[in-house]
């Protein structure tokens, strides 16, 4: 194991594991156990952390959205439990660091790929759920998807492009995007640059007064580039119609 990595994600998931033996657990991919016989895979721990997850964020729509019909509330959880989200979020808290895998699944970007991040997401929960109960799970998953939440809930139009951009590379290219930003100017008045790589390839760049505005403009430079070749499903172009802001 990565101990420092192990450290900085018990730091990134806002919990101190008592035995941190459930958090070791849920970050062995099969792909360990095939050169270590003796590991067993995190695929028990996804199991129970996918219960775990559709559970909290279930209770939590169901008591804040009081007028929401079971109809929304349902769509509601969907656009936040499901692989691409969880892969975003893997990415934000460097999960992929923390993994234990095999030499070819390293070698072949496994820490970065979105079906591994967001299965092992899953693990993680469970692992916080095994380790601190109920509690502990619930108040994590709030943490991660509380914004996402609130998001869906404001209807068409409460994601922001990066965001977008995360699930849509996450659903068609099992890979999440790469920023890379450089700074020009004095300190008083810089300017900042942005490109956005998927899989290796640049998709989009933009520039901004602040890091997060250049991100943003590249994410939806690259975004409508992807719908400009068919990739964005009918829901991305709806979402794109609505004017998402790029602040």
């Amino acid at each position: 194991m990565n101990d420092d990595a192990i450290e900085l994600l018990q730091g990134e998931l806002g919990h101190t594991f008592t035995d941190r033996t459930h958090l070791d657990r849920s970050l062995v991919h099969r792909s360990f156990c095939a050169e270590h016989p003796d590991a067993e895979s995190n695929e028990r721990m996804e199991f129970l952390g996918d219960a775990v997850l559709g559970l909290s964020v279930t209770n939590h729509v169901f008591t804040a959205y009081p007028n929401l019909p079971e109809g929304e509330l349902a769509k509601l959880r969907a656009s936040v439990v499901n692989a691409e989200v969880l892969a975003s979020l893997a990415a934000e808290i460097d999960l992929g660091a923390a993994l234990l895998l095999g030499k070819g699944e390293d070698a072949s970007g496994g820490r970065t790929k979105a079906s591994i991040l967001s299965d092992a997401m899953e693990a993680v929960i469970a692992a916080v759920y095994l380790d601190g109960g109920w509690p502990a799970a619930d108040a994590l998953v709030l943490r991660l998807l509380g914004d996402r939440i609130r998001e869906g809930a404001a209807g068409p139009g409460g994601h922001d492009y990066k965001t977008r951009l995360q699930e849509l590379a996450a659903r068609r290219f099992d890979q999440l995007p790469r920023y890379h930003v450089r700074a020009e100017g004095p300190d008083h008045s810089k300017e900042f640059f942005a490109t956005v790589s998927i899989g290796g390839e640049v998709r989009g760049d933009g520039e901004g007064r602040s890091k997060k505005q250049a991100e943003q403009a590249a994410a939806r430079a690259a975004w409508e580039r992807l719908d400009a070749d068919g990739l964005a499903t009918a829901d991305d172009a709806e979402y794109a119609s609505t004017g998402a802001t790029d602040a």
